[in-house]
């Protein structure tokens, strides 16, 4: 017979399957929506070429080149993402300021690729990481971390936490303040949830880390081993070179200073801070691979 710790945490884990349910259901309609109407106000614009293009013809119909772009420019302005400031202004109660936030501005809404991969470069002290971030399954996360990058977010900062035992094998990154409560000052949505999925993570994968619904950042986790932890965090890709470098820090241990998170059954980790530092000393992002919209500007260039 289970014991009154094993039923709370089977009950804490159907719950949280149930929302992130609905979670991925609300945010599959709203990027519907979202293209729906990008989708509208090119139509518009489009129909207002083209009068222009009559009316300066004489209505003659004109050719086009044979480098028109016209088609992959309409379709990428029909995807758009959305960045909530952070913290939310409207919460009640008023959530208190965090200093340990860092106001880089906010990516593009508009213009970002929605199709293919793009790599996020982590050297680091102990060699170099890759991360092929899945442009198509989380566009607006990759466009977020590609935009971070291109303003340096990340660089200097050290991973902060790592959980290495029983279901959780994990090491957290992309905190710049050090403390666990560092990001950018805006969030975005949950994408790519692997709800229902077991494991939820698999050794390699690259997740969001959050700390409630909609309200990712910068911090990540790799994955270091299969993971089974309720789906609550947007998977943004896969190691592709340095798992080992990532494995040689759990080696190392952890101090402990958050195992008194594990306790609690809706807390998704506990472990503490790697005794063996890895430090990112720059987070460099590729082009957009195997994309069938134009625009790139997911990853604007440091001047932006």
């Amino acid at each position: 017979m289970s014991s009154l710790k094993d039923r709370q945490r089977a009950a804490a884990r159907a719950r949280l399957e149930r929302e992130m349910a609905e979670r991925a259901q609300a945010a599959q309609k709203r990027r519907r929506r979202g293209a729906i109407i990008g989708a509208a106000a090119t139509a518009v614009v489009v129909i207002g070429i083209i009068a222009l293009i009559m009316a300066n013809t004489g209505g003659k119909k004109s050719t086009p080149s044979a480098n028109s772009s016209s088609t992959p420019a309409a379709s990428a302005a029909a995807f758009s993402c959305v960045w909530a400031p952070n913290p939310n202004p409207s919460a009640s109660p008023a959530a208190a300021p965090n200093p340990d936030l860092k106001n880089v501005g906010t990516p593009p809404t508009t213009g970002m690729a929605n199709s293919g991969t793009q790599d996020l470069v982590l050297n680091t002290n102990l060699g170099q990481i890759t991360i092929q971030m899945d442009v198509a399954k989380a566009p607006c996360t990759s466009a977020s971390m590609a935009y971070l990058a291109s303003k340096k977010f990340f660089d200097g900062s050290s991973c902060g936490r790592l959980d290495n035992s029983g279901d959780h094998h994990i090491l957290q990154c992309g905190d710049p303040s050090g403390n666990g409560d560092g990001g950018p000052s805006y969030t975005v949505a949950d994408e790519n949830l692997p709800v229902n999925q077991r494991p939820a993570y698999s050794a390699g994968e690259v997740a969001m880390w959050n700390s409630a619904p909609e309200t990712g950042g910068s911090q990540f986790f790799i994955v270091l081993d299969d993971t089974d932890i309720s789906g609550q965090y947007t998977v943004l890709g896969r190691v592709t070179q340095g798992l080992e470098i990532a494995k040689q820090v759990a080696t190392g241990g952890d101090d402990g200073a958050f195992a008194s998170e594990e306790s609690d059954p809706t807390t998704a980790f506990g472990g503490g801070h790697p005794k063996t530092k890895l430090t990112l000393n720059t987070v460099t992002v590729g082009a957009v691979q195997g994309a069938s919209a134009a625009p790139s500007s997911a990853a604007p260039s440091a001047k932006s």
